[in-house]
């Protein structure tokens, strides 16, 4: 099941879901690389966070023209802020994934799947953007918090952390859900890179060089099925959608869970 035809495939059926609700559709792809790929723990983490990294950087040029860059760079301070925490908190997720062993990595994965399920459940709630929450340092506070949670996370699951990125950047700053998706990308691209940076000094990084072929052709499958995913966008009620998704997650959930 490991050759390029099957990566391909399942990225195009994965990055489809992604796209549907906006994100790579990373949440998706880690289950399936320990369940159908059979890779254990920690190397599916980090082959999902290579595939993560090649979508998100093609992304974010991807949506420029509905987002300019000068948009983006305007909203700087916003970056810096999520920044501050987030990139302390990827080098410490991938520290502690490193050094947790199989079966706990399993059981954190599940949980921290079942949150994201939670999440998507109440994304209807963050569609527009809102006054920010908090001002001054308490907001530069809950910045640099809610970067730290979303960076951990994000390298303990291989993930861009976008379905925790942008309801904190609608609740937290006020941004509209088109701003907050590239702002999203933005924070995300570093904070990979620092996670993905810290992972390379564990021997299960070799997992990429004997697998390369594979996350290219999932990394192609996947920019594929995000773009197919938001043609479909508009057919498939946000009702229906969202809730079916939460679904899969929780029954992922329960089988990295029980994964020996």
């Amino acid at each position: 099941m490991r050759n390029k035809s099957a990566a391909f495939g399942a990225g195009a059926a994965i990055g489809s879901l992604g796209g549907l609700i906006g994100l790579g559709g990373a949440e998706f792809r880690l289950p399936l690389l320990i369940g159908l790929f059979k890779f254990r723990g920690l190397e599916a983490v980090i082959l999902n966070k290579a595939t993560s990294l090649i979508v998100v950087a093609t992304a974010l040029p991807f949506r420029a023209r509905t987002v300019p860059f000068a948009e983006i760079g305007g909203h700087w301070p916003i970056i810096v802020n999520l920044l501050a925490g987030s990139l302390v908190g990827a080098y410490a997720g991938a520290s502690w994934a490193t050094r947790l062993k199989s079966e706990t990595l399993y059981k954190i994965i599940a949980v921290l799947l079942l949150l994201i399920a939670g999440v998507l459940l109440f994304a209807d709630d963050t569609a527009a953007g809102t006054v920010p929450l908090l001002t001054g340092a308490y907001l530069i506070v809950a910045g640099v918090a809610a970067g730290f949670v979303i960076g951990v996370v994000a390298s303990l699951l291989g993930v861009a952390g976008g379905e925790f990125l942008i309801p904190t950047l609608i609740l937290l700053f006020g941004a509209d859900v088109k701003l907050a998706g590239s702002l999203s990308l933005a924070v995300s691209l570093p904070t990979m890179l620092v996670g993905f940076a810290r992972y390379s000094r564990d021997q299960s990084f070799s997992v990429l060089r004997a697998n390369w072929r594979f996350t290219l052709a999932m990394a192609a499958g996947s920019m594929v099925g995000t773009f197919i995913g938001g043609l479909l966008l508009g057919i498939v009620p946000t009702s229906i959608l969202l809730p079916g998704l939460a679904a899969i997650l929780v029954i992922s959930a329960v089988k990295v869970w029980q994964h020996e």
